[in-house]
């Protein structure tokens, strides 16, 4: 899905409001909040900020102007997203965008009535913040990136990278994947069975959990990764990326800023640059 895609339901929200009061009041100030997963200073997280900002100003909400945007970084830390969570609702704003499951999940405990937008959550409806896709009800909506039976194309992927691939783990923090990491479960044993595939589950909390797990599966022959889509793979999305290349894992990406990171290359025994082996893979979204 393109990162400006959710400007479009937030968009929505700030163009619902009455156009006669908007101008009689003028130029009066609105105020939205944004709960991010990512640090102050890291890339990804101003990308974001700068397609919300420019998706706004598109449709006349210039910020500084007529709109204010108070912005939290969670930086993959679960309490501090909890606190921020509490500090947006506390600041009233009148809707509230928020990435992925693990800022949805406490922002959706924190109102049932200011408006939130999310982008990259998935199972909403099993996790209860909508009632259906067709009709969420209550006051959250959004787009979702991924659902179960997308696990079998990644391992059928793997595959077609690496025919010799026969042990798969799967990676992802069960604070802040979704359902806990059981997301995929069915699906991954199903499909990697199908395939002559050694299924394993990757639970990691820590970066010292993430080295272990990749540098444990590079000294095991024919094996490769999958990297699930959460908070805290993302906001560790350079960690992961450097050692899955540094032992030649082959590796399933969830989001294209792990494949934008360094290195993505590797320098072989002969000096000249090659490839590291990986796949980005582009998710599927759903209005």
């Amino acid at each position: 899905m393109r990162r400006r895609e959710f400007i479009t339901l937030l968009g929505s929200a700030a163009a619902a409001w009455p156009l006669a009061a908007r101008a009689q009041q003028g130029e009066q100030m609105r105020r939205i909040g944004a709960l991010l997963p990512f640090n102050t200073e890291d890339a990804e997280g101003k990308t974001i900020v700068a397609a919300l900002r420019q998706g706004l100003e598109k449709l006349d909400w210039i910020e500084g102007r007529n709109i204010r945007i108070d912005y939290r970084f969670g930086g993959g830390d679960v309490v501090r997203t909890q606190a921020y969570a509490r500090e947006l609702v506390d600041l009233s704003p009148e809707a509230i965008y928020a990435h992925l499951n693990g800022q949805l999940s406490p922002l959706s405990h924190a109102t049932r009535t200011i408006p939130i937008v999310f982008v990259g959550a998935s199972d909403p409806v099993g996790a209860g913040y909508v009632e259906s896709f067709a009709r969420p009800g209550r006051n959250i909506t959004g787009f979702i990136l991924f659902e179960p039976s997308m696990v079998g194309k990644w391992l059928q992927a793997l595959k077609e990278l690496s025919p010799s691939v026969s042990r798969v783990a799967i990676m992802f923090n069960p604070k802040t994947a979704t359902r806990g990491g059981s997301f995929y479960s069915t699906e991954f044993n199903t499909a990697a069975a199908a395939l002559s595939i050694e299924p394993s589950i990757a639970a990691v909390h820590s970066a010292n959990d993430i080295e272990a797990v990749i540098s444990a599966l590079g000294q095991k022959p024919n094996s490769a990764l999958i990297v699930a889509s959460d908070t805290f793979t993302s906001v560790h999305s350079e960690l992961i990326v450097t050692l899955a290349a540094r032992h030649r894992l082959p590796t399933i990406y969830p989001f294209p800023h792990f494949a934008n990171r360094r290195p993505d290359v590797l320098r072989s025994r002969s000096g000249r640059y090659r490839p590291a082996l990986g796949l980005l893979h582009r998710p599927y979204s759903q209005g």
